[in-house]
């Protein structure tokens, strides 16, 4: 039996896409120090991702962008990403445990598991993968857009982040229905 676990990154940022990972596992898993993502350091995070790269029967990922999340909601749009991360899995799991309390329509038997990511091991490394994919992604914006500084706050809205925003503007990638940005367009006339 297959059993693929799912979680997302980047519900909160007022940039860049939502990320999901699904993940199936050996059962036992193979891999040691799986955890939240949010309880590992980066670079924590990154050795476990690779492990996990190495060692998982199938790993899907599944996004969607800014003018996603603005059409649908975050909500919405997280439940998307979850569905594309589980079709883009090469394995047809039997079942899908997802990290939350919601759970996208999938045809497939699936059950949402509140802190699923720090109970269950393919949860925990379907944060991790989703996670660091986000990071990366973030990472690579921060290099078309250095002044924003993507590569340190990931999009989140930190003092940085809306002063920045302030100064330059919202990007294709800020979420316009997400405040301070849609305050910032308000301001703006747009």
């Amino acid at each position: 039996m297959w059993l693929a676990g799912v979680d997302e990154a980047g519900r909160g940022p007022l940039a860049g896409p939502v990320v999901s990972a699904a993940v199936i596992l050996d059962s036992p898993p193979q891999i040691q120090h799986l955890a939240d993502s949010k309880k590992l350091s980066a670079s924590r995070r990154e050795e476990i991702f690779e492990e996990i790269k190495r060692k998982a029967i199938a790993i899907g990922i599944g996004q969607a962008n800014s003018r996603e999340i603005d059409e649908l909601n975050i909500l919405h749009a997280t439940l998307l990403s979850m569905k594309r991360a589980i079709e883009d899995l090469l394995i047809k799991p039997n079942r899908v445990l997802c990290d939350g309390n919601c759970v996208p329509e999938v045809d497939i038997p699936i059950s949402s598991i509140i802190k699923g990511d720090s109970k269950i091991p393919c949860i925990s490394a379907a944060s991790i993968i989703a996670k660091v994919t986000r990071d990366r992604i973030m990472h690579d914006l921060h290099l078309l857009y250095p002044h924003y500084g993507f590569d340190r706050h990931k999009g989140y809205p930190t003092t940085k982040h809306r002063l920045a925003l302030k100064r330059y503007g919202p990007i294709t990638e800020h979420r316009r229905t997400f405040s301070p940005v849609r305050d910032y367009l308000s301001q703006c006339g747009e």
